[in-house]
């Protein structure tokens, strides 16, 4: 059980607290370490990648950048839901097999980013399928909700390396035709056109938790 809330830290030292940004999926409160996200935006239709896994939805065009867009929904295999406009795309730094690279994760609302205390956090249980928890990082109680704190890494850095090779093929075939989704903010955390705060807290706060960061 890792005690950092970002896998490519070291260990945490007691009283140490992180800021995690939680996202609701499938009627279930989520947490990734807020150092990871790099940005907030709304749904984008996506340029599909032969052969990727079903849940690779494709990629975007974010100034220049192509992004490996992945559906938590289907990663988890929960049933699917309708892309509308306020459905959110988190764009977020993984660490895969072959380095880091930014990519983006479909979820149904951003509730609020929270002050995290290391020493809260609780192993996740042992549900007896192999690797059934190999991605949870650990449980917190948060304003009295359980979140699954999630380690992106080993969540989706795995899944990104297969189509590596595609989406660098599609960039250098034809960089243009690429959906582009360049109208966004400016690098480094915003939010564009993402669904309202679910828990009431403002979104905004992630630009100031990224100043901090």
């Amino acid at each position: 059980m890792p005690t950092s809330m970002s896998s490519d830290s070291g260990t945490a030292a007691s009283g140490e607290s992180r800021q995690i940004l939680t996202f609701v999926l499938g009627g279930q409160t989520y947490g990734v370490d807020i150092l990871r996200v790099q940005e907030i935006r709304g749904w984008s239709a996506v340029t599909r990648i032969p052969h990727a896994p079903a849940h690779v939805l494709g990629v975007l065009n974010l100034r220049g950048s192509i992004v490996p867009i992945v559906d938590l929904r289907m990663r988890f295999a929960l049933e699917r839901a309708e892309y509308t406009t306020i459905t959110v795309i988190i764009v977020m730094s993984v660490i895969t097999p072959t380095g880091r690279r930014d990519l983006g994760v479909v979820v149904d609302g951003v509730s609020d980013v929270v002050d995290l205390d290391i020493a809260e956090i609780r192993p996740a249980p042992e549900l007896g399928a192999r690797g059934a928890t190999d991605y949870i990082l650990g449980l917190a109680s948060i304003a009295e909700r359980m979140v699954v704190l999630l380690d992106i890494d080993r969540l989706i850095g795995r899944d990104l390396a297969g189509v590596a090779g595609a989406v660098s093929e599609a960039h250098d075939a034809d960089h243009s035709g690429v959906t582009d989704a360049s109208g966004g903010p400016p690098a480094g955390i915003g939010v564009s056109g993402c669904a309202p705060a679910q828990s009431g807290a403002p979104v905004d706060g992630l630009t100031a938790a990224a100043g901090a960061a």
